[in-house]
């Protein structure tokens, strides 16, 4: 059996039933693929979150609303949200290597489009369309590095992935700032196109997987296509919502990110008004909260994972503390505090705690579907993050914000913390039948297959 695998484009590896790697590649590859996904998402994540750098320039040019401004982030979580479950589906048929290839491709031209935006009507349909290149990135990104590496580390791996949304936002804010100052919003907005076409294209050196077909299984026939395993649509809708843990989970990391996306998409502003601060400053006093978030993101993923080992519940139990705490700081943070160190000091430590979830979240949901749909699943999972989660939170503050002021909305937003935190306690408590379910009827017996474990060796 061949374990080293040169660092170019090979026929697609092959799973096993329990979606373990039939053919081992080497751990250097395995991390190789993953820091081109986490690359490829942290350019994603900063074409998405660079707009908000630019809201005082949009404001002041074309007298826009705080709450027409929010739409401008909105709508991205809005494209992605109708267009998810479609390339997700596209991903496990065609190729997940491909499907990535393409999106990224897609939502790079998007984002120079938006540099030559002539009125907002223009600029908001290229956000859209920006949207719609970033669909299936992530289902296939996630569906492809969790068929690298064990089930005993996919939270940690997801929540690597998953960190790269706070990181590329961190760069988008502190980037963007310093460049809107220096050379105007449109600049700023088209910057990272080309380099987000050039790591697309990168990702055609690749290799791909599979599963396992009745010919693979006897020997027999030639390698079949992606979509050879995949099962027939009713069959995987019934997959997605057969299990109660997954639903949980969609809501739950919904919910939070309604959060998220609101002090991710307006504390720039809130900084630049209240605190007096220019957009550079403002940009880069918001990209330490964001930062946190980063490392919250990875620290609690790997949390949930030690907490798991002996009852894998307690990985979901991890985000539903993290969501009590963030709601209880960022509350007292701009609720009973003026503008200043302590109200500051209070927003940041928030950060940590506020991105719990964002990796350990995808990461049950993979942990309680078959590996046949692993994309279609994470589809699900973006699918309604971002219709109910990070397309409310930045317009539904925008809202709150031109009624009560910005201030007050920013402290009303994170209730929604409580709710997600009510939704992983009850995805806790099916968590383990689900997981049984679908590792063989124990729980303890998760799908570390010596395969698994040899390929991370």
């Amino acid at each position: 059996m061949q374990r080293r695998t040169p660092w170019r484009s090979k026929p697609p590896l092959v799973l096993d039933a329990s979606g373990s790697a039939a053919h081992l590649v080497s751990r250097r590859y395995a991390w190789f693929v993953l820091l081109m996904v986490i690359a490829l998402a942290a350019t994603d994540y900063i074409d998405r979150q660079i707009i908000v750098s630019t809201f005082p320039y949009l404001k002041k040019e074309w007298g826009l609303s705080d709450a027409e401004l929010g739409a401008l982030v909105s709508v991205v979580s809005v494209a992605m949200a109708v267009f998810t479950l479609p390339a997700a589906r596209l991903a496990d048929r065609w190729g997940r290597v491909k499907s990535i290839a393409a999106m990224g491709t897609a939502w790079s031209l998007a984002a120079l489009g938006c540099a030559v935006a002539g009125n907002y009507a223009q600029l908001f349909v290229a956000r859209g369309l920006l949207g719609v290149g970033e669909a299936g990135y992530g289902p296939a990104g996630g569906a492809l590095v969790s068929s690298y590496f064990p089930q005993r580390l996919r939270a940690t791996v997801l929540s690597l992935v998953m960190a790269a949304g706070p990181l590329g936002t961190v760069l988008g804010v502190v980037l963007g700032g310093v460049m809107a100052e220096r050379w105007g919003w449109r600049v700023t907005l088209g910057a990272f196109g080309l380099p987000g076409l050039l790591l697309a294209l990168l990702f055609l050196i690749i290799r791909d997987y599979r599963m396992p077909t009745a010919a693979d299984r006897s020997e027999a026939a030639p390698a079949a296509s992606p979509a050879a395993a995949v099962p027939g649509l009713r069959a995987t809708l019934g997959e997605l919502f057969r299990s109660r843990t997954a639903v949980w989970c969609y809501l739950g990391g919904a919910l939070n990110l309604i959060v998220l996306s609101a002090l991710y998409s307006w504390l720039p502003s809130y900084l630049g008004r209240a605190y007096g601060l220019s957009s550079a400053e403002s940009g880069a006093k918001a990209a330490l909260v964001i930062l946190a978030g980063v490392v919250g993101a990875v620290a609690f993923g790997h949390l949930a994972d030690r907490c798991g080992r002996t009852r894998p519940r307690r990985r979901l139990m991890v985000p539903a503390v993290a969501a009590v705490v963030t709601c209880g700081l960022l509350t007292a943070g701009f609720g009973a505090l003026p503008p200043g160190a302590a109200q500051f000091a209070l927003v940041l430590a928030a950060g940590l705690p506020l991105a719990a979830a964002i990796g350990t979240t995808p990461g049950a949901v993979v942990d309680v579907v078959r590996p046949s749909v692993r994309a279609t699943a994470l589809g699900m999972v973006v699918l309604v993050q971002n219709l109910l989660g990070l397309a409310v939170g930045p317009v539904l503050t925008g809202l709150l914000s031109d009624a009560f002021g910005l201030q007050t909305a920013l402290a009303v937003i994170p209730l929604f913390c409580l709710a997600a935190a009510a939704a992983f306690w009850l995805g806790s408590r099916t968590y383990e039948n689900d997981l049984a379910a679908v590792s063989g009827g124990d729980p303890a017996a998760t799908p570390d297959t010596s395969d698994e474990m040899e390929l991370n060796r």
